[in-house]
């Protein structure tokens, strides 16, 4: 949450003196453990793709009903951020500077682990409103444990490179995202070569308890970490990232920023994009590719492996390496994070031979990020322009080429979210934090619009239900041409300010 705001005063940073230097490294033990919590995001958020044909099976659902189960797990995330703050303000102090930053993510995964009990009692009863209730309770902890861990991504370590340890952590929650869905089908089908093709609502609920055993197991190891639980902001000196502090809106609500007002729709349909092509895709290899439900989840793990190859590619900043090499890992990482996806697919006896060709669209997603040079807005047109060409090349062709099309999506959604954050706060000021609060509401957007497409693939086929994500795209290049000149208005050029971790 406090990304863009370090990202602000680097200049401050950048005087302090060499003890302080020396003291600002980052802290690679507790981030190492930090970055556990952020595993976990990806290793459930993406098992739910593979739920959704399950529960559809199971319960006799239509598409759109099936996409209840993102509603459920992203809405919890908006519900979670408005109990505390509710909670905050009725205390008159922030919940995390109470009861600490580490305990409150032990908290949050005693609170995601208790939401796992509820599938032993809902694959009993055949209940779908009780699996919806624990996945919601499970996101309402997810939650909290992003308010406190996000911030302390940023402290492990000098604050000029906090928002590359977070695209790290970001790398590491792809991580999770690219094996939850693999380990997940192998735990309701078996091996891929089990004959095994029915949506057993019972084989759910053995992988979840011990989901929630670990849950408690790493709440535990947090409480007795030496991550810190408190972090302090006040020797952060006050800096405008206004080139000419003259033209800086002083406003009284976050809300009367527009950049703020636009980019909250825009984070909205940034998550509701990403996840809602994904949550739809086993529909779409079932029906259009004759794919089964228990051999999706190599693509699943394609889709969310292709976050990961973006996500490490922009941590390569937070590396104490030289320039030079710098630049080599900007076109190394990304072909690391796929052959990550080759190998844990080829560990899971998937065929893997048929994915190589991909390493030609990873070759276009590299190109496009040295376009952007750094700038958020300019990556943000060029990767929203990308990704409604994939859609589109999706949607009006068939066989392998289309599914390729839709999982390149993935590609062009990695590095969207530091690109939204950083426009929408810029030169908000003491109103930063509330922004940043706002914009995490929006995740809702990832449930929203899941569900929403999968309404329009009940009346007009999931092919074609696709348009919802060239809407959601298209919005987003309209919010990159409008960004500029609102900025501009403000003095905020990105163009002459340093990039600050958005890659």
């Amino acid at each position: 949450m406090l990304l863009i705001y370090f990202q602000r005063h680097k200049n401050t940073f950048s005087h302090m003196t060499q003890a302080n230097d020396l003291s600002l490294k980052t802290k690679w033990g507790q981030f190492g453990t930090l970055i556990t919590v952020f595993f976990f995001w990806g290793f459930v958020a993406a098992s739910n793709d593979i739920l959704i044909p399950v529960f559809k099976k199971a319960f006799d659902l239509s598409q759109g009903q099936s996409q209840l189960v993102s509603v459920a797990f992203y809405v919890a995330y908006t519900v979670g951020s408005l109990i505390y703050a509710g909670i905050s303000k009725g205390m008159g102090i922030d919940i995390l500077n109470k009861i600490g930053y580490k305990n409150g993510i032990a908290l949050g995964l005693v609170i995601s682990a208790a939401g796992t009990l509820l599938f032993y009692p809902a694959a009993n009863t055949g209940s779908f409103a009780l699996m919806l209730s624990g996945l919601f309770i499970v996101g309402l902890g997810f939650s909290l444990q992003q308010i406190a861990a996000n911030p302390l991504a940023i402290v492990m370590g000098d604050p000029k490179t906090g928002s590359q340890r977070l695209t790290m952590a970001g790398g590491v929650n792809n991580f999770g995202t690219t094996i939850g869905p693999l380990l997940v089908s192998f735990a309701i089908f078996g091996s891929v070569a089990s004959a095994n093709t029915e949506a057993d609502i019972e084989s759910v609920k053995i992988p979840y308890l011990i989901l929630g055993l670990a849950f408690l197991l790493v709440a535990v190891f947090f409480k007795f970490s030496s991550v810190p639980n408190k972090i302090d902001l006040d020797a952060v000196a006050e800096e405008e990232a206004s080139e000419d502090a003259s033209k800086v809106l002083h406003k009284k609500s976050a809300l009367q920023y527009p950049q703020l007002v636009l980019g909250m729709i825009a984070i909205f349909v940034y998550v509701g994009v990403e996840v809602a092509t994904a949550s739809n895709l086993p529909e779409y290899l079932e029906k259009q590719l004759g794919v089964p439900t228990q051999k999706i989840a190599p693509y699943i793990s394609l889709y969310w492996a292709s976050l990961m190859i973006g996500r490490w590619t922009g941590a390569v900043g937070a590396f104490d390496v030289s320039k030079g090499a710098k630049q080599i890992l900007s076109f190394v990482m990304p072909y690391l994070a796929f052959a990550v996806f080759l190998l844990v697919n080829a560990i899971a006896n998937h065929e893997i031979s048929q994915f190589y060709i991909y390493a030609v669209i990873i070759a276009v997603m590299i190109v496009f990020d040295l376009l952007s040079k750094g700038n958020p807005v300019r990556m943000l047109l060029l990767f929203s322009l990308a990704g409604i060409a994939s859609l589109l090349t999706g949607m009006f062709t068939s066989g392998i080429t289309s599914a390729y099309a839709f999982t390149s999506v993935g590609l062009f959604c990695s590095t969207l979210w530091p690109c939204i954050f950083t426009i929408a706060v810029a030169g908000l000021g003491k109103n930063t934090n509330q922004g940043s609060s706002l914009l995490i509401m929006m995740i809702m957007g990832g449930g929203i619009v899941s569900w929403l497409q999968g309404l329009l693939a009940d009346k007009m086929g999931i092919q074609f239900s696709y348009i919802a994500g060239v809407v959601c795209f298209a919005y987003l290049a309209f919010y990159a041409i409008r960004a500029k000149p609102l900025l501009k208005a403000q003095g905020i050029d990105f163009d002459k300010l340093q990039s600050g971790g958005t890659h």
